[in-house]
């Protein structure tokens, strides 16, 4: 995880500092905003990828008030309680990929708690035959997607940044596939063509 950012208590880490203050900014940032808890034991050999986060009977879904942070000790409500919740960690794991916190308690060495934001579920829609269009509107490009058999029209802008980055993803497709026999000199004459 590239986006993973350890408080550890008793640690010589330069950045630990660092790190608790933005554990404490995504902690703050919680207020309002509806959020799943688990309590979880560790196994015995220590091995995390072992846990089970799948959705259990005790697991909580609540919207948190008043996340703040004093000392090192996370505190919280749940909407409409006024008893105050709280975690004192010897150590926090913030997954900014996913959005998740870690929370290794001080009290019990042996469970870790997982608090984040609901996964928001995309729904997928695939295109197999569809007609393209695209039309300039300023800088930003309109592109449309119709597939006429599912009755689908797919309409999005592109920036200017959008579309270079486009680009490079549709010329590493190109050169990735032979059977297109695009030359370098066509490729090139793309990516020209999206700079002007």
């Amino acid at each position: 995880m590239d986006n993973l950012i350890i408080w550890q208590q008793q640690t010589d880490n330069p950045d630990n500092g660092l790190n608790f203050n933005t554990i404490c900014q995504w902690w703050s940032n919680l207020a309002n905003q509806e959020v799943n808890l688990a309590q979880r034991i560790i196994p015995d050999n220590g091995n995390l990828a072992e846990i089970d986060w799948q959705p259990q009977r005790f697991d909580e879904k609540f919207i948190i008030t008043a996340p703040q942070v004093r000392g090192i000790t996370l505190y919280g409500t749940r909407l409409n309680q006024e008893q105050e919740f709280n975690f004192t960690p010897s150590q926090l794991e913030l997954n900014l990929d996913e959005n998740e916190l870690y929370i290794y308690l001080q009290s019990r060495n042996n469970v870790v708690i997982k608090i984040g934001q609901p996964k928001i579920n995309y729904e997928v829609i695939s295109l197999n035959n569809f007609k393209l269009a695209s039309k300039q509107i300023g800088k930003n490009c309109v592109v449309l997607l119709t597939d006429k058999e599912q009755k689908i029209e797919v309409n999005f802008s592109l920036t200017p940044d959008q579309q270079l980055y486009l680009l490079s993803q549709l010329a590493k497709i190109l050169k990735l596939n032979a059977k297109l026999n695009l030359s370098p000199e066509t490729l090139s004459e793309l990516l020209s063509m999206m700079q002007k």
